[in-house]
C-alpha cells in the first residue's frame, strides 16, 4: 500500500514538473515571437488592438519629434536643448507598456526599441559632456538607421485576419 502511494506521489510530481516545463516553453515562445504574422510586402505584421497600436505609434512619433529637436539644437549650437530633447525619450522616458502588450511584441522589435531609448540616453550624455557636433550627428544617424530597420521589418496591424 505504501509503495502505491509513493508511486502516485512520484507520478504527480513528474506531471507537475512536465506541466511547469511546458508552461515555460510556451511563455518563452510567445516572448520571442510575439503576436505576429506575415505580410505580402515581406514585413512581419505585429497584431495589436487599436489602443495598443496607437500607444506604440505615439511613442514612435515622440522619438521622431525628439530627433527633430536634436537637429534643431545642433543647428543652434544648443547642447542643453539636445540633451533635454534626447533624454525625454531615453530609457526613463520610455512608455511603461503593459505585460500583455509586451508579450505581443516580437523580441527583435523590443530589442530595437530599447536600443533606441538607450541610444537617446547616450546622445544626452554626450551633449552634456560637450562632445563635438559631428559625434552627436553620427549618433543621431545611428538612431535613425534603427528606425529605418524597424519600419522595414515590421508593420503594426490591427484586426483578426492578416490580409
Amino acid at each position: 500500500m505504501q509503495e502505491t502511494d509513493t508511486l502516485k506521489s512520484n507520478r504527480l510530481a513528474l506531471t507537475a514538473l512536465l506541466l511547469w516545463v511546458i508552461t515555460i516553453v510556451v511563455f518563452a515562445w510567445i516572448f520571442v515571437r510575439g503576436n505576429t504574422g506575415e505580410r505580402t510586402d515581406g514585413r512581419t505584421a505585429i497584431v495589436l488592438t487599436a489602443g495598443e497600436r496607437e500607444l506604440v505609434l505615439s511613442e514612435m512619433r515622440g522619438l521622431l519629434s525628439a530627433i527633430h529637436a536634436i537637429l534643431e539644437g545642433v543647428n543652434r549650437g544648443d547642447m542643453k536643448h539636445i540633451a533635454d530633447s534626447s533624454r525625454s525619450v531615453g530609457t526613463q522616458g520610455a512608455i511603461d507598456e503593459s505585460p500583455a502588450l509586451m508579450a505581443k511584441l516580437p523580441l527583435g522589435f523590443k530589442a530595437l526599441g530599447m536600443g533606441v531609448h538607450h541610444d537617446m540616453d547616450e546622445i544626452a550624455n554626450a551633449a552634456d559632456r560637450g562632445q563635438p557636433v559631428s559625434k552627436l550627428l553620427n549618433m543621431t544617424s545611428n538612431v535613425l538607421a534603427k528606425c529605418v530597420a524597424c519600419h522595414s521589418s515590421w508593420q503594426i496591424y490591427t484586426g483578426n485576419k492578416l490580409q
